[in-house]
């Protein structure tokens, strides 16, 4: 047998990898930050206490009581796994409760809870699509989209960002006979951004192209919470819409809605279903209870708007850019990689988190994210620490697009 090489050695390239360790000897390495406690708007590290803005816990429900003591519950009932596959051992009750009352809210027949969102997407898509297939997809479309569609072996095309004209040229070049499937996110969780869908579903439907929204950052955002489908009265246009719980819903796990057929189909041939154990029983109780809490309590989404468009104005007074934000999703660009890391690094100090993004994730910037329970007193902080930094952190070229989202 011939022996390992540096040529052959795939483990070779570990020491060729040398960044990250280049910034921890800095004191700027920003991933993997062990915190002390998250209390919702606040978290505590290292013993101090600092103003989350960089959550996707939009409506702040991890902290709610009620959703804490139905996890609580589950655990007492249930136990702490399921123990296998949805498909053989891991079927519960609560599975089936989520699934009715999620399709229910979500204004479709029937929908399937999988175990995160990012094995949704994959599964989805790997099951719909043959290497015969094509898929069309917003070149910012989140990573786990991007990943089910090289999984799936189909043919893939990409359009420039909410470009519908561009993706209308690219169906017009498809074979007549060929199947076709678009792939867009409702909101795009780097820009912040919303789906143009009024024009992305017109020309699905003048192509015979079906759709695919993944409306992980609209869940719980627009419309009441309902999602991008619904904010733009479009929800019978839409084929499939996915969903995480790991943001709005205060839980860890995924859904797909669609038509029963398809839930059907996808139930027997989503791989990722079928060969990972189900949610946790606390995990998909906490998330029904998030669930049923945003459904009655709709003015939590109006508290999340407000406190978003709050910052937007305290920030743009500012000087500060944010993009084409209309979410509580907004993104900071930078100059650099390293004006975005010491930025970060002061704004810890100053007690406030968030998160710095690089590429190839995206061009430099801070993305920070609000929820419905932050304060004005905390959201005017933020604001004022952004303000003294506004010099420092505007960019040399105003630019934020080509993303490519994590």
């Amino acid at each position: 047998m011939n022996a390992i090489t540096q040529q052959t050695d795939v483990f070779s390239r570990f020491a060729a990898f040398t960044a990250a360790r280049e910034l921890i000897t800095t004191g700027l390495y920003p991933f993997f930050l062990p915190l002390d406690g998250h209390e919702g708007t606040t978290v505590r590290r290292r013993g101090r206490e600092l103003i989350m803005c960089g959550s996707n816990n939009y409506l702040g429900l991890t902290a709610h009581p009620r959703v804490r003591a139905a996890a609580h519950e589950a655990l007492d009932a249930y136990g702490s796994s399921c123990t296998g596959s949805r498909f053989l051992n891991g079927n519960i009750d609560l599975h089936l409760q989520l699934e009715d009352e999620l399709a229910r809210f979500l204004g479709k027949p029937a929908a399937l809870v999988m175990s995160t969102g990012y094995q949704t997407n994959l599964g989805v898509i790997d099951a719909l699509l043959t290497p015969r297939d094509y898929v069309l997809i917003d070149k910012d479309a989140h990573a786990s989209l991007v990943d089910g569609c090289r999984l799936s072996g189909a043919k893939v095309r990409w359009f420039p960002h909410n470009d519908a004209a561009a993706l209308a040229q690219s169906l017009e070049r498809l074979p007549d006979d060929a199947p076709r499937l678009v792939v867009v996110d409702g909101v795009y969780s780097m820009e912040g951004d919303l789906c143009d869908l009024p024009a992305i579903s017109a020309v699905c439907r003048r192509y015979g192209a079906r759709l695919l929204v993944d409306d992980a950052h609209g869940l719980g955002v627009l419309a009441g919470g309902r999602g991008t489908a619904a904010h733009f009265g479009l929800t019978d246009q839409v084929d499939l819409i996915t969903v995480t719980f790991s943001k709005s819903l205060a839980s860890l796990g995924g859904a797909v809605a669609g038509s029963e057929e398809a839930i059907h189909y996808l139930k027997h041939h989503a791989r990722s279903l079928m060969f990972s154990a189900s949610m946790t029983p606390a995990n998909t109780a906490a998330a029904l209870t998030a669930l049923r809490i945003l459904r009655d309590e709709p003015e939590l989404v109006d508290a999340l708007q407000a406190n978003a468009d709050h910052v937007r104005r305290g920030l743009a007074a500012a000087g500060v850019q944010t993009g084409a934000s209309t979410t509580p999703i907004i993104p900071i660009p930078t100059p650099g990689a390293m004006e975005t890391l010491s930025t970060w690094h002061r704004l810890i100090e100053r007690g406030i988190y968030v998160n710095p993004v690089l590429p190839p994730a995206a061009s430099p910037r801070l993305r920070t994210s609000f929820m419905a329970t932050h304060t004005v007193g905390q959201l005017d902080r933020v604001i004022e620490a952004f303000a003294e930094e506004a010099e420092l952190i505007r960019p040399r070229e105003c630019a934020t697009s080509g993303v490519k989202s994590a």
